[in-house]
């Protein structure tokens, strides 16, 4: 009596088991495509460390990296200030994240548009409004002065607070979105739950909701450290020389001094401490949680260890004295206030959320809008306020022929790009998300690596690479190197859109003899359009907005508009700049515009 139940569960195991190797050849282009052009670069690269001039095996390059003071302190500066990002990020942008997730739909859509706005703009562009905004002569000093609160100018710029105040507010868009994605999927009935069941708010948010949304706050922590630890845009631009991060130590062996092989040791070093964060999170709260859609790697395949116990453990305590905390904290208001029985309780706390989100909304998004003025001043320099006005700095930048060819060469290059991370990355994700298959984990892993390394050691590898084979400064050079950092969002957002998509449909179109061919086209990508649009938007200002590949890649005489802003930056302060950071800020914000649109189109016409 017994056995049967057994036998029929092996064998629905053993069925679940196999898997039709044929149904994978979607995922073959794409792991093809990043073994060529990602793993055996950078192997190459790490390679190359272990060897000198003449091409015998040594040490030297890693004796010479630990025997200094300066690259272990560098590597230190490194962390604090990806660790200081990350906190801050994740500390902040949690509040606006849980304010999105628990809004009305109507209000999400509105409040989204004004975390994607800045988050879809070039960090280049964000870089140099808060360079209008923080220098001597910028909108705040000026401020200051004007309410009397200083009597000189405050330093405000090229020092620790400049470069934390511009690095939070590039990164922290990436955290929020990440932290959404994850707590949009949490069932808010689990918290009136537990309120009816006694529960006070601190506890029913300490003890439910968030510990549910973890998995985000892990996951963004993670996006922003690893992108922090190889940024180097802010920190040159707004930093000192105490700010200095490690992959400008990259930047000046590879283009100054030209050594191969103590780049590779340098890469190696910040290659490492990277895998060893990687692998914290992954034994704490494995590698599914980062495609916000679960189901990567099956539980029992994750055996968490003694760092997931610890961390449960550290955690659960932790998440008991903050609900006690809240619960005290509204204990001590409900005292001070008068009784008003016809008041929610839960008005307080969300007017709270709502100011703090407003104010965090609002660091996002105004600095941004202060660059436009500046495009019209007729100041030699930047300042603030903006004197006259004028359409000089357009003239000037509709008039350079350098300019004006590397847009078109970014608006081409992210255009190829985005169409060919669409053409590798929509098949992967479609068998990521529904076909059964043995080390699934190991695979995600392998599509996820060039998020999770830091685009400076891509960057060298590639150029390498690609000198080798007559690519660097070609635009198929750029538009592989920006293909291979476009793929991973590619697949985690359209995994994401199909963890969601009813599947019934397709097998009621199969039912009534439509072709799995057919049903794709005519019902699957109709309804997915919205999250299709998302994905190659994704990879279009990814790559539009990429500086770190086109340094290299890009050589001499083929600069993308991203590297020709920063030369400017570095070199001479051009108020021209301010032109072409509106023109940027102006497309991809009716980008986003054109794509909201077609998405409530879309959602309307479907529903």
């Amino acid at each position: 009596m017994n056995s049967t139940p057994k036998a029929s569960s092996r064998a629905g195991s053993g069925a679940r088991g196999r898997v039709d190797w044929r149904s994978l050849g979607p995922l073959a282009p794409v792991v093809v495509f990043l073994g060529i052009l990602f793993v055996f670069p950078v192997a190459q690269l790490l390679w190359l460390s272990l060897f000198n001039d003449q091409g015998a095996f040594t040490s030297v390059h890693y004796e010479r990296l630990f025997d200094s003071a300066v690259y272990v302190k560098v590597l230190g500066i490194t962390f604090r200030i990806a660790a200081w990002t990350t906190l801050l990020c994740v500390v902040a942008g949690y509040p606006v994240a849980y304010l999105l997730a628990t809004a009305r739909v109507h209000t999400r859509n509105m409040l989204i548009l004004w975390v994607l706005m800045p988050f879809w703009t070039s960090f280049l562009v964000r870089t140099f409004a808060w360079m209008v905004l923080l220098g001597r002569r910028g909108a705040i000093n000026e401020w200051l002065q004007a309410l009397g609160i200083t009597d000189a100018p405050v330093k405000l710029i090229y020092n620790f607070a400049g470069v934390m105040i511009g690095m939070v507010h590039a990164l922290m868009p990436l955290a929020i979105v990440t932290m959404l994605a994850v707590m949009r999927n949490i069932d808010q009935n689990l918290s009136l739950a537990a309120s009816s069941l006694g529960a006070r708010g601190g506890q029913s948010f300490w003890r439910v909701y968030f510990p549910l949304s973890l998995p985000g706050v892990a996951s963004s922590a993670l996006l922003v450290f690893i992108v922090a630890i190889g940024f180097f845009i802010t920190p040159a631009l707004l930093g000192s020389g105490r700010e200095i991060m490690i992959a400008q130590v990259i930047i000046e062996q590879m283009e100054e001094l030209l050594n191969w092989s103590f780049s590779g040791a340098v890469a190696v070093l910040l290659l490492g401490t990277t895998l060893v964060v990687f692998f914290v999170y992954d034994r704490l709260f494995g590698l599914s949680t980062m495609s916000a859609t679960g189901g990567i790697v099956d539980e029992a395949e994750r055996r968490p260890g003694l760092i997931s116990r610890f961390g449960a453990y550290v955690g659960g305590r932790l998440i008991t004295l903050m609900g006690w905390i809240c619960d005290r904290f509204s204990d001590a208001v409900e005292m001070l206030r008068a009784p008003r029985p016809e008041r929610p309780r839960a008005t307080l706390s969300r007017k709270v959320l709502w100011a703090t989100g407003m104010l965090v909304l609002a660091y996002l998004v105004a600095p941004s809008f202060f660059v436009i003025p500046m495009s019209f001043s007729e100041a030699a320099f930047i300042k603030w306020p903006p004197e006259g006005f004028t359409l000089q700095n357009y003239e000037m930048f509709l008039g350079d022929p350098i300019y004006v060819g590397a847009m078109i060469r970014s608006f081409v290059v992210a255009l190829t790009s985005a169409g060919l991370a669409m053409l590798l990355g929509v098949p992967a994700a479609f068998v990521m998300a529904r076909r059964p298959m043995r080390g699934k984990g190991v695979v995600f892993a392998c599509i996820l690596a060039p998020v999770i390394i830091p685009h400076i050691i891509i960057a060298v590898a590639l150029f390498y690479a690609f000198a080798q084979v007559g690519l660097v400064g070609t635009t198929i050079g750029l538009v592989l190197g920006h293909t291979v950092i476009s793929v991973p969002f590619v697949v985690v957002t359209i995994m994401a859109v199909l963890k969601n998509y009813d599947t019934r449909l397709d097998q009621a179109a199969w039912s009534l003899g439509a072709s799995k061919l057919r049903t794709l086209r005519h019902v699957t990508f109709p309804l997915i359009l919205p999250g299709l649009i998302a994905a190659f938007l994704f990879a279009f200002v990814i790559s539009l907005d990429e500086l770190t590949i086109a340094l290299f890649v890009s050589g001499g005489q083929t600069p993308t508009l991203p590297k020709q802003m920063w030369v400017d930056a570095i070199f001479k302060l051009n108020p021209m700049v301010t032109a072409v950071s509106t023109v940027v800020l102006v497309f991809v914000t009716s980008l986003i515009l054109v794509a909201e649109f077609a998405r409530r189109r879309s959602e309307k016409v479907m529903g």
